[in-house]
């Protein structure tokens, strides 16, 4: 039979396919070459996708409880004691209420008897109302240096009572360069007037005159009379 009649319509040749295919088998990788190894897998990938971890603080309800016994109160605050899960949510579906898992470390777990959408609104509520008389209270930056002249001393010093005056903390820093390490004194001196134009807006005794370098920094932090809101 000839090559000719070996070859298809499409151009395939069978005779040198299985040849390449040997040769393909035959192939070695070079001397001194080692297989390539998965190597681990770098924390943070954004094209590998990590599944969430369940919170531990997630409050379990009715089906959602795994324990094999609870310690069930009733929505009036008695005990009914300790019993399966499946039978207490039971017992919370012909009250009209959720079974609610309060202290899932107990042992065993303690569920209540509850209406759960009511309890999660107020939890929101109180969370709502503990950040409205919550005082938060940042440190401000204003950085001078020793040989300030008058007017750049004076803008820095209104910033600072803006600050003080909204209730934040101030960090005073004096920054010295080159030779004026060898002058701490004119830090101190900037520092003391600092304190001397804002004494009605501070509290709390300060000491400039004691302060000491950090570095090429010199520092003091003023404690507003006012506390932000």
């Amino acid at each position: 039979m000839s090559s000719d009649t070996n070859r298809r319509q499409d151009g395939w040749c069978p005779a040198a396919g299985s040849c390449f295919l040997r040769r393909a088998r035959n192939v070695r990788a070079p001397r001194g070459a080692r297989p390539i190894e998965p190597g681990p897998v770098p924390e943070g990938d954004p094209h590998i996708a990590t599944l969430k971890k369940e919170k531990e603080d997630a409050i379990r309800v009715n089906d959602q409880i795994r324990a094999r016994q609870v310690r069930v109160i009733d929505e009036n605050g008695e005990q009914l004691g300790i019993m399966a899960p499946r039978d207490a949510w039971r017992e919370a579906e012909q009250r009209g209420f959720d079974l609610v898992e309060v202290a899932p470390k107990a042992a065993p777990p303690v569920c209540r008897i509850m209406d759960y959408g009511k309890y999660r609104y107020e939890q929101k509520r109180r969370a709502r109302e503990s950040r409205k008389h919550q005082h938060i209270i940042t440190v401000k930056e204003i950085k001078f240096r020793p040989k300030i002249d008058g007017h750049d001393f004076e803008t820095k010093k209104n910033h600072v009572r803006e600050f003080l005056a909204e209730g934040n903390k101030v960090k005073v820093t004096i920054m010295f360069r080159g030779r004026e390490v060898a002058h701490p004194e004119f830090g101190r001196k900037i520092l003391g007037m600092v304190v001397e134009g804002t004494a009605d807006l501070i509290t709390g005794e300060y000491q400039p005159e004691t302060s000491r370098l950090e570095g090429r920094n010199m520092s003091l932090v003023l404690q507003p009379v006012k506390a932000a809101t």
